[in-house]
């Protein structure tokens, strides 16, 4: 099988072009773990398939690099709109991405006829708590009713490993739970609190771990666990919560982009009436053929 190995922010995956023949798909999604494996296999963050679809111009399937299937990634989504322009299955810079939380539209950015980055819209953050999900039981805390009558969880204590975090948690497409830090995140103990929340009880479908650090103005520094993958360095999707977050903390302005400062590069946030979104880059590694 014939794959490219795409990155945006530093968050790569192994990509599978399956928009002429999808019989493949199956033994793909059994070789995931191998595949992801990167001493044994190409290595990534995970697996996504480009796929046909009937309602937009591809249908983008991610999964993380244990095999589960996620609902949505951002970074890869720019990829997947990069992939369909520089291979010539669309030719306009307006591209629809079918995902497993809704058509993605992407504009995408173009320099000397190659595909450099885009900007997504993202859709509308979900804080109620049992949509993102949270198991109310489990979490043992009180929720916070937001301006739209929301049960949200927001600035929530909530303790792991004998530190307590104060915890806003967001959907955007797949559950977030987003932790401001004062420590530098470069001396934070990712793994060991990142895999606590992860698997934490409140979180039913588990959880994306992100621990921020506000600096000057709208920025952002962020590091995140991501389910069933563990640190990347990158998550879009994880951006936005991150920059919903910070604005229902008050630590951001909402009316300004804002920038998220991530382990692979930055990413610029813009929430907006119709959805946040999300700006990036969109890069190749190399191309190549695997045995399955």
């Amino acid at each position: 099988m014939k794959f490219v190995k795409m990155n945006g922010c530093g968050n790569d995956y192994v990509y599978f072009d399956l928009m002429k023949d999808d019989g493949a798909a199956e033994r793909i999604i059994g070789a995931i773990p191998a595949l992801s494996d990167r001493h044994f296999g190409v290595g990534g963050d995970g697996v996504v398939l480009i796929m046909k679809s009937e309602v937009a111009d591809a249908r983008m399937r991610m999964f993380n690099a244990d095999g589960s299937e996620g609902k949505m990634c951002g970074n890869a989504v720019r990829c997947v709109g990069k992939y369909l322009f520089d291979n010539g299955y669309v030719t306009t810079t307006a591209v629809r991405v079918e995902t497993a939380s809704g058509v993605k539209p992407i504009a995408l950015c173009i320099e000397n006829g190659v595909c450099t980055g885009a900007t997504v819209n993202m859709g509308l953050p979900v804080l109620e708590a049992e949509k993102v999900p949270v198991d109310l039981s489990a979490a043992g805390v009180k929720t916070v009713r937001t301006k739209s009558g929301e049960n949200a969880l927001v600035d929530v204590p909530v303790t792991v490993c004998g530190r307590t975090f104060r915890i806003t948690a967001v959907s955007m497409g797949n559950p977030h739970c987003v932790a401001f830090v004062d420590e530098p995140l470069e001396d934070f103990d990712l793994a060991k609190y990142g895999a606590a929340l992860e698997n934490h009880p409140m979180f039913p479908e588990r959880v994306n771990a992100e621990f921020v650090r506000v600096g000057e103005g709208n920025d952002l520094a962020m590091r995140v666990w991501e389910r069933g993958s563990g640190e990347t360095m990158a998550c879009g999707t994880g951006s936005c919560a991150t920059a919903v977050a910070a604005v229902l903390n008050g630590f951001a302005d909402a009316s300004k982009p804002i920038r998220v400062a991530l382990t692979g590069g930055v990413l610029t946030i813009g929430l907006h009436c119709d959805g946040v979104y999300m700006n990036g880059d969109a890069k190749v590694n190399f191309t190549g053929d695997v045995e399955l």
